[in-house]
């Protein structure tokens, strides 16, 4: 699916490139709509993590495409390839990402109250609740907010009109573990490595591979209601927003009323 969405990207910026040659004039709708396309492509080639002069060589082939030129290389020979550079700059940049990480991780560790579990969460009690703590098998309702390590605000309950409800079975490992160990009423501050949240793979352009990722999670209640998966084979290239959860696949993996599907890459958690 990757592959396609790759190559979907390659095909409609083939089609612009002459039209974003010179700056673009913003001054009509249809020309600001057309320039925000070309935001919402560029999400596609995030990936990458091109530098400036690596996006003139991929601009030299879109152009070569558009004008219908003699292409340069064998597509038949380096098309193969474009796979294997997206794996290797994300294994790249999630190695980086990771050792910037660690100090963040290791400095929460060390705060007032903090604890680190055995898989690396480390949880800060907020406050104290007094009820009942949830099973793996549960479904919970929360508020929350979730921030990069640089305190980037990526998703919040709050933006999103109200309480999530998730199960705790179909979230990320660090939620899995951490609501677990939360009493209904209480409060947490949760630093997730990048194993127990969306570790090499990031969810690009918004989580970068390896990121470590720190969420503000009130338990509210527990309930256990019925759910549905997303369809595997469409995961990959597909948003799908859960309206019981308030939020999208993969950051919640079960939805008891039905997926709504989108179109890859035109919305996110915390838009």
């Amino acid at each position: 699916m990757r592959t396609i969405v790759i190559w979907s990207t390659v095909l409609i910026l083939a089609t612009a490139v002459n039209a974003m040659a010179d700056e673009p004039k913003l001054e009509t709708d249809d020309q600001k709509t057309l320039y925000a396309l070309g935001l919402t492509i560029n999400r596609s080639l995030s990936p990458f993590n091109l530098s400036p002069s690596e996006l003139e060589q991929v601009e030299a082939g879109l152009a070569d495409g558009s004008l219908h030129r003699t292409p340069k290389v064998d597509l038949e020979t380096y098309g193969p390839k474009i796979k294997q550079l997206q794996e290797a700059r994300a294994a790249a940049v999630a190695a980086a990402e990771r050792k910037t990480s660690q100090a963040f991780v290791d400095q929460a560790a060390q705060e007032p109250g903090a604890t680190k579990t055995a898989s690396g969460l480390v949880m800060i009690s907020v406050t104290p609740g007094t009820g009942a703590s949830p099973k793996i098998t549960d479904t919970v309702t929360v508020n929350y907010e979730g921030r990069l390590a640089d305190g980037t605000v990526f998703d919040s309950s709050m933006q999103r009109g109200g309480p999530a409800t998730v199960p705790l079975n179909g979230v990320i490992k660090c939620w899995t573990e951490a609501l677990q160990l939360i009493k209904v009423g209480g409060k947490s501050r949760l630093v997730c490595p990048a194993d127990l949240a969306y570790g090499d793979q990031g969810w690009p352009p918004l989580i970068k591979p390896g990121a470590t990722l720190v969420f503000e999670v009130e338990l509210l209640g527990i309930s256990q209601p019925s759910a549905q998966t997303a369809p595997q084979s469409e995961q990959a290239s597909s948003w799908y927003y859960c309206n019981d959860a308030k939020a999208y696949y993969p950051y919640v993996r079960e939805c008891p009323s039905g997926w709504l599907q989108g179109a890859p890459q035109t919305a996110r958690p915390g838009q």
